[in-house]
Order: structure tokens, then sequence, then C-alpha cells
């Protein structure tokens, strides 16, 4: 401590006699430099052998030859390879949409072929990719395949709408699963049909599913995504604002609330669709087949053949299979002897006794049984008896916050609320990573 303070008032007693480096002479002097050596470095350059690298996703009209030729591949071997060699066929098999990275040498021949793609077991789908390699070994190309978890990575999204939301989110780059993500979100407080606004805007803090750090993507070209953690929109000048919160205490089961703690969503979904519209509602009608009037003991939503449809609740799938006039058809058991009913089904994607999450898709619009175009036939029934989807969603029960967790969840929602300035600062800049 002594010496430390002596040199300290040494140092300040000398330091006012330094020279001014304004008064220091000058002296610009001027010299040519001659690169040296170029020639045999360009010669040394010239013996290492050069490596290419293309990427590219593969088409439903792909063939071998395609595929390499757009990825500037010149390699009729490996053409053959890929057409014959019962692994590496599996690049051109079944979905198309697979991201694939070429490594060739200066000739164009493939050196190594690097395929990404979702998993193909059912129950993997959502969580890992297949890995899928060709290599030259030897001279010799071989092929091999794994399958590895997915990797998540947080990113923040901000936009304005000047049309529609999914307009607004295609600009901002933001995945069209985020964005329907976010229109249920706030389903209950904006009507994104009506109530939208040229201006509004809007931030979301969410998880992108990647392939070994890369952008995974779905057949339809739409990039894997996981859930939107937190979200802010600004609708008419009034703020929506929602977190993903998992209650320790609730077997770790999550839902949306606001940040002021209130749930945003209940028991049941409003709808079992994400976007459509009501084409026979709950009343007595004319049936369009059987030309007599009769009561509709559900709810139909017009959609195109295809569109998912998801559970409006948690539950045990109870049936998944053909009904007479139903068609496909799948049932859900709730708590408190409550059914949903999804019929008409193009396809189904669960099965009996499989237990599914609020949200989870069951299968998609269709025209099977007795109907006269794609719909979704829903019903709601209690003790079997059939009653109103609308009057009941409404008069669910709302997910809450138990008292234990509440602190946590504040401490959670003070960090969401400074994510999602961050996000709004960045209005114009997308998919930035954490």
């Amino acid at each position: 401590m002594i010496a430390l303070a002596g040199f300290a008032a040494t140092a300040f007693g000398i330091a006012p006699m330094a020279l001014d480096p304004a008064d220091l002479p000058k002296r610009l002097v001027s010299e040519t430099v001659l690169p040296s050596g170029i020639d045999s470095q360009l010669e040394s350059l010239s013996e290492h052998e050069m490596s290419l690298y293309r990427s590219d996703l593969t088409r439903r009209s792909d063939t071998a030859d395609s595929l390499l030729r757009r990825l500037n591949a010149d390699d009729a071997g490996a053409a053959a390879f890929l057409r014959t060699d019962p692994t590496a066929r599996k690049l051109l098999d079944g979905r198309p949409g697979k991201m694939v990275q070429v490594r060739t040498d200066a000739q164009g021949r493939v050196e190594e072929l690097l395929a990404r793609y979702p998993a193909e077991a059912s129950k993997q789908f959502n969580t890992h990719f297949t890995r899928l390699l060709v290599s030259r070994v030897g001279g010799t190309l071989q092929a091999r395949t794994e399958v590895a978890p997915l990797e998540s990575q947080v990113r923040l999204g901000s936009g304005t709408v000047n049309s529609s939301l999914f307009a607004a989110t295609d600009d901002a780059r933001i995945p069209d699963a985020i964005a329907t993500q976010m229109a249920e979100i706030f389903s209950t407080e904006i009507d994104f049909h009506r109530d939208l606004r040229k201006g509004d805007t809007f931030t979301v803090i969410y998880e992108a599913l990647t392939a070994d750090g890369e952008p995974i993507t779905w057949a339809s070209g739409n990039e894997m995504t996981g859930r939107v953690m937190a979200t802010e929109f600004v609708n008419a000048g009034r703020v929506h604002s929602a977190l993903w919160y998992a209650d320790p205490s609730a077997a770790g089961k999550g839902a949306y609330f606001g940040l002021d703690g209130q749930s945003k969503r209940r028991t049941f979904l409003g709808s079992p669709l994400a976007f459509s519209r009501i084409t026979s509602n709950f009343a007595m009608r004319f049936h369009p087949i059987l030309q007599t009037m009769r009561k509709h003991q559900g709810i139909d939503y017009g959609a195109p053949t295809g569109t998912p449809v998801r559970s409006v609740g948690e539950g045990l799938v109870e049936m998944a299979g053909w009904q007479n006039g139903y068609g496909n058809i799948v049932q859900v058991k709730h708590s408190n002897s409550i059914t949903t009913v999804y019929a008409h089904l193009s396809r189904i994607d669960v099965r009996k006794g499989q237990h599914i999450e609020q949200g989870s898709t069951l299968g998609a619009v269709g025209a099977t049984g007795w109907a006269t175009g794609p719909h979704l036939h829903f019903e709601f029934k209690v003790n079997g008896l059939q009653q109103n989807p609308l009057s009941m969603a409404k008069a669910s029960e709302a997910v809450t916050i138990s008292p234990t967790a509440k602190v946590q969840f504040t401490q959670l929602a003070l960090q969401a609320r400074a994510q999602l300035q961050v996000a709004a600062s960045m209005t114009g800049r997308t998919n930035f990573s954490e």
C-alpha cells in the first residue's frame, strides 16, 4: 500500500514535465515495397486440391442427375450411386425439401454429400433429424444415416402490419408456424380477420429448431420451429403480451399468461382449426344430403382439404378410424365426462389410446363420409349429450398459476419484458439469435 502510494505521488510529480507530442519533430519517410515470391506462392497454391461447396433443397421432380447438376457436380458415378445404393436412395425417396450440401473437387467430382431432414420415425419427427452422409473413402463412395436430436435456438423477431398478419411476418422472415401461434395466443383478445389495423406492431421471442446449427424445413419448405416463448402485439394502440410458463406444481405443464399473470388460455380452445369459417352452426338446419330439417348437433368449419385439425383440449384418443356418415373420425375423451368429436377427416394422425395435449394435431380436413365438400364437423359432448361448442369453450376454466410459483413467474416476466423491448428496438432487423 505504501509503495503504491509513493509510486503514485512520483508519477504525479513528473507527468507535467513530459513533452507535448505536438512539439516533437516529424519526418516523413517514403519507401517502395516490392512484393516478393508471388510466382512461388501461386505455384504452391496450385498444388493444393480445391474443394467447392454448394447447398440446395431437394424437389419433388428431382432425379439423381438433375439434383447433382443443380449443385454443380459433374459426376456420373455419384449419380449412379444415388440411384442404386439402398441407403443413398433415401435422399430422393419420400418427402422433398431435404437440405443437401455437396463438396466437390475442381473437376466437379463429388467428394462428400450431406443431407439433413426430419426424422422418419413418427415418435421422433418433431424432436430429431436424420443425417445422411455419402462420402468417398479410398476412391469408393459409401453411404450411412444416423438420427440426432434437433437443437433449439432462441430468436427475436419484430414487424409492422400493413395488410395482414402473415404478410407482415413474411416480411419480417418469421416462420408461418410462429405467426399461427401468435394468432392463437391472442385469439381471445384480437380478431385477426377484422381487428387488425395498418401500423399495428408485434415482437416475438421463439424457438428455432436446427440440425447441426443449420435451419431444417418441412416438406412444404417451411422452417421447423418450436414454441413462442414470449410475444407482444400492439393492436389499435392497445398492448397485448404473453409469456409461456410451465408451473412446476402442475407437473411441468405450461400455458400462456399475460405479463401480469392473467391466463391467455382456457381448458378448451375456441376452435379446432387455427383459421376457418363456420359454415353450419349448432342449430336446426336443412340437411344437404338427407334433404330434411333436423338439428345440427355440432359446428361445421369450412376449410381446404389438408388443413390441420387440432385437439381443443388435453385428453385420450378414444376412437380413431371410420364411422359411417362421419367418415374418418377422431374422438377424444377429456376430464369431467367431456368428449370431443372431429369428423370427415382426409387423414388421421393419431391412434386409439394415445394421450394428447391441447393443440395437438389429430388429422386434416377432408370430405370423407357424408360430406358435400371439404369441412370439419366438430362436436362437444358432456355425459354423451351434444352441447354448443362455442358456449362450452367460453365457459371452460382458465389455467392459473399456483401461489408458490408467482415469484418465479414475476422474475421471468421481467426478463421477457426486457427481451421484448430489445426485439421492438430492432424493427426491420429480425431473427436475431441469442
